[in-house]
């Protein structure tokens, strides 16, 4: 084992992407748990930061690794991730957020052993929420396809694109959404289907684009639930808005998907919000202030939560008719 435990800036089998932008101590933590990966012959390690000001990319440096630098304006989720696998020499590149920390030592492990299966091009990790995650979100981390404890194959037709397309035609938009499932928050590709379904060049929501076109084009997706990372945000109203309606506005690019079509659709949604918040946090074991805390805190919240969805799922068309609206959008969208 080298110096930097099992990381190594050269090229090996398996590679790790992770881009950054201040990373702070939670990619310490990041860099700290894949020093720790039991991977014998270690693995390549490829940071590309977009000018953190706070150390992450000499602290990636320090740890061993490979760290391409490009300045904030470039960054793009899609383009960016693409231009760091294009820098990696594995055949399987793992890809990380900066604040998304393996659970154990084995996680790189298991997250490659999905691929002993020569059907998968890609696979995705299992999430689990934060300790001091806010009791909203993490049950709301829970009930999502990404906590599951079950492995799932997804595909449609395996080797068949014509047929793989008709299937997903038949879809509604949200068994599409569902039939598309992966998150580069933790997630793998082969390089050989990388190249040729790169990550499309999208500001947000890559990671589902490139499922759908790797789908269609008849391959297929593991959910790997033995590879296990821990992430999640406090809860930041403005944060969430911005994510939410940047989620939506690309669902509805991407799968056609309008979950709250109107401003009565937006109140009744708000209202079944308040009671879904109201009950969770009636059956968790919080204090009786942290209780009333958050219970004020989901008021407004389930109204944002709602409000977002719909205004990013409408932004396709009142972007075009509305200069207030592309104001809107622009200032939504930037730094998410």
């Amino acid at each position: 084992m080298s110096a930097h435990g099992a990381i190594r800036s050269q090229a090996r089998p398996l590679s790790v992407v992770v881009p950054t932008w201040n990373g702070g101590p939670r990619f310490l933590e990041l860099l700290d748990a894949l020093a720790r990966q039991d991977i014998e012959g270690g693995f390549q390690l490829v940071v590309i930061d977009s000018g953190s000001r706070d150390g992450s990319a000499e602290a990636a440096e320090r740890a061993g690794a490979l760290v391409l630098r490009i300045e904030q304006r470039e960054f793009q989720h899609g383009r960016t991730r693409n231009r760091a696998i294009a820098a990696a020499g594995g055949s399987i590149v793992c890809l990380l957020t900066q604040d998304a920390v393996p659970m154990d030592a084995g996680y790189l492990a298991a997250l490659r052993s999905a691929f002993d299966d020569a059907r998968i091009d890609a696979a995705y990790a299992r999430q689990f929420p934060r300790p001091d995650c806010d009791p909203i979100l993490a049950e709301r981390l829970r009930r999502w396809s990404g906590a599951r404890a079950e492995r799932v194959v997804q595909q449609l037709v395996l080797g068949d694109a014509q047929a793989s397309r008709a299937r997903y035609e038949a879809l509604a938009p949200l068994e599409r959404l569902h039939a598309c499932s992966f998150d580069n928050v933790a997630s793998a590709v082969r390089r050989s289907t990388w190249e040729r379904i790169p990550f499309p060049e999208l500001p947000f929501g890559e990671d589902v684009g490139f499922a759908k076109a790797l789908l269609l084009s008849g391959g297929a997706i593991a959910f790997e639930p033995a590879a296990r990372v821990e992430h999640s945000h406090r809860i930041d109203l403005v944060r969430e808005f911005k994510r939410l309606y940047c989620d939506h506005r690309n669902l509805y690019e991407v799968f056609g998907l309008q979950q709250v079509p109107s401003w009565s659709a937006v109140r009744a949604g708000w209202a079944w919000g308040r009671a879904f918040y109201r009950d969770l946090l009636a059956g968790q074991e919080l204090r009786q202030g942290e209780r009333l805390y958050w219970r004020a805190y989901s008021i407004p919240y389930a109204l944002l939560e709602t409000a977002a969805q719909f205004l990013g799922a409408r932004s396709h068309w009142k972007t075009r008719e509305s200069a207030f609206w592309n104001w809107f959008d622009r200032r939504v969208r930037r730094g998410v």
